[in-house]
């Protein structure tokens, strides 16, 4: 299992990936946490679900305090990315970023008050945090789930791409980064056709993506792409086929 990792480690300004985190049930692949550290503050992107929350909680200690986590990022709805959530409401002050789309469906994982809850808008937007932090939240709509929200920092140049990039490796050969895209490729591409929902929407966001000035997309399972694996992800991204497109519709 391998250890914490400081993909951008700044004076004022770290972007660390938490020890991967083992769901137990399903069939054993890692979920990746991240957490930004601006100027003593923190935020936690994609926190993970009930049974990994104590581990999180670990990692995170050894940089800091719950209460100082100023902000907590929801990619999506999913339940290993949610269903921590209330125990983290209880530890922190934090205010939660997500999709506006998702606003009303998160009290069914036991969420009894909302106004710690700031809803995305569907075209994205620049927020500015209490400690000077700045996160463009950028939409991966129809990317698995039709209110997906990803995460650029500017300062470390790293985007957080939720389930857009995910792959299927165990926790025991899982590296940080993908060495090599093409023998990276069977660990990603049936998820890909399957949970992407049409080639239109993979364009539209390789698209807005490669207007950003990116050194690492940092997916929530899985490997990590920069360099040159980065570069043949997108160009596999944008010819894609999948979801709506293998329908056989006569």
């Amino acid at each position: 299992m391998r250890k914490n990792v400081a993909l951008y480690n700044g004076e004022e300004h770290r972007f660390i990936l938490l020890n991967e985190s083992e769901p137990g049930e399903e069939d054993g692949i890692p979920s990746n946490q991240f957490l930004i550290i601006h100027k003593g503050k923190g935020t936690l992107l994609d926190p993970g679900g009930f049974g990994v929350m104590p581990q999180v909680l670990n990692e995170l200690l050894q940089y800091l305090q719950p209460v100082d986590i100023e902000a907590i990022v929801l990619s999506h709805q999913d339940p290993d990315i949610v269903g921590g959530l209330t125990t983290w409401l209880r530890l922190t002050s934090a205010k939660v970023y997500v999709s506006r789309i998702w606003q009303r469906f998160l009290p069914h994982y036991g969420i009894t008050g909302m106004k710690r809850f700031i809803g995305i808008q569907d075209e994205g937007e620049k927020k500015v945090f209490d400690s000077g932090l700045e996160l463009q939240f950028v939409p991966a709509h129809f990317l698995h789930s039709p209110g997906q929200i990803n995460v650029y920092d500017p300062i470390s140049k790293i985007l957080f791409s939720g389930d857009v990039g995910a792959s299927e490796v165990p926790s025991e050969d899982c590296e940080v980064f993908v060495k090599d895209f093409a023998e990276h490729l069977p660990n990603t591409a049936g998820f890909h056709k399957r949970y992407m929902a049409s080639n239109r929407a993979l364009r539209y966001w390789v698209q807005q993506v490669r207007k950003l000035d990116i050194d690492i997309i940092a997916p929530q399972h899985g490997p990590l792409f920069k360099g040159q694996a980065k570069e043949d992800f997108l160009d596999w991204l944008y010819d894609l086929q999948c979801g709506s497109d293998l329908l056989d519709v006569e």
